[in-house]
Order: C-alpha cells, then sequence, then structure tokens
C-alpha cells in the first residue's frame, strides 16, 4: 500500500480532490477532520492550548473558539509553533492509526501544512494541488466568513508556491473547472494504482528472492 500524501495552499482545491478520489473508493485522511476531533470539547488538548493562549479561546460551554485561536497564532509565530506542537503529533498518530485499517492499493493523507511540518518524507508520493493565488482567494472569500486580509494573513504563514512545487511528485492544476480537475485526479489514481502494484510485486520478487533460512 502506498502513503500518498495531499496538500496545497488555501482555497487550491484540496477538498475537491479528496472528495472525488473517495468517489473512486479510496481511503481519505483529512489532517482537518483529525484536528477538530482532538481539539473537541474535553478532549486534553483543549486544556493545554487554553494554557497556551489564555481562557478567551474556551467559550461559554466549553469549546474551543477556532476564530480566536487563529486571530492569536497567525500574527505570532512562537504561539503557532507551540500550537502545532500541541495538535499536530495527536493529529497525526490518529492519521497512522486510521490508515492502519486500510485495505486499497493506497491511502491519502490530506495534509494542509505538510511541508511546513516536514512530513513529507514520510510519505512515498506528495501530490500538490495549485492554483493562482488570486482565484485561490476568490474561491475561500465565497465560500467562508474570511476577509481578504484574514486570507492573506493565512497564505503568508503557509509554504511558497515554489516550496511545494519543489517537494510534489505528482502536481494537479486546478486552475481550471471541476471537470477538468476531474480529470487529473482520475489519471492520477489510475497511476497510483499501478504504482502500488509494483511496489507490492517488488516485494513480492524480494522475498522469493531471499527466503527465509
Amino acid at each position: 500500500m502506498l502513503r500518498v500524501a495531499l496538500t496545497g495552499g488555501i482555497g487550491s482545491g484540496k477538498t475537491a480532490v479528496s472528495d472525488y478520489l473517495e468517489t473512486l473508493g479510496v481511503m481519505v485522511l483529512d489532517a482537518d477532520r483529525f484536528a477538530h476531533q482532538v481539539t473537541a470539547k474535553g478532549e486534553d488538548a483543549v486544556t493545554e492550548i487554553a494554557n497556551l493562549l489564555g481562557p478567551a479561546v474556551i467559550d461559554a460551554d466549553g469549546h474551543l473558539d477556532r476564530a480566536a485561536v487563529r486571530e492569536q497564532v497567525f500574527t505570532d509565530p512562537e504561539k503557532r509553533a507551540a500550537l502545532e506542537s500541541i495538535v499536530h503529533p495527536r493529529v497525526r498518530h490518529k492519521m497512522n492509526e486510521a490508515a492502519s485499517q486500510a485495505t486499497g492499493p493506497y491511502v491519502i493523507f490530506s495534509i494542509p501544512l505538510l511541508i511546513e511540518t516536514g512530513q513529507a518524507g514520510n510519505f512515498d508520493r506528495v501530490v500538490v494541488v495549485e492554483a493562482a493565488r488570486e482565484l485561490r482567494a476568490e474561491r475561500v472569500l465565497e465560500r467562508s466568513g474570511l476577509d481578504q486580509q484574514a486570507f492573506s494573513s493565512i497564505d503568508d504563514a503557509q509554504a511558497s508556491d515554489a516550496d511545494r512545487r519543489n517537494t510534489a511528485t505528482d502536481l494537479l492544476n486546478n486552475d481550471g473547472n471541476l471537470e477538468s480537475l476531474h480529470a487529473e485526479v482520475y489519471a492520477l489514481h489510475k497511476r497510483l494504482t499501478a504504482l502500488s502494484r509494483e511496489k507490492a510485486q517488488t516485494a513480492d520478487n524480494a522475498d522469493n528472492t531471499n527466503p527465509p533460512r
């Protein structure tokens, strides 16, 4: 089985890619979903985050105020790094635990901050979704409550397009429509499936060449 990372800048279309892969029967593990799980009400990470950022990031019902957290960490690199040290190890553990149950030829780890957290080397392939910054901003402003300033703060804190491209083994361009993106993703799916079979065959050949004594 191949471990495949999926990443890209904010608004690049990672969700559109992963949603289509799921219709093809691929297991997709979304780091953002797991991050919400590990920072849900009652989780120990929430207490650690409150100790780091102050009680104001917890609302009256005991839930993490994600907007308040975002406002603090995206203007303070040290706080952002400290927050990531709380959340990311828990997310990685849960994602790896889920991946161990996968039965398909490959599993997708959708990780927005893959490059920033130095995780690219943990995967067999790195798929990067690209789109022009102006287009990404337009998409984000249309779908969420973020304004241009908030988008810029998030985008500026992430890896550059060049850094992601230099790490990629596979690139998906999402400057066009959904149909063209799906065509690229389907071709990627076929390629990854074939690579997984090649990897399994190589492992089988190695086992046959070096039988146990």
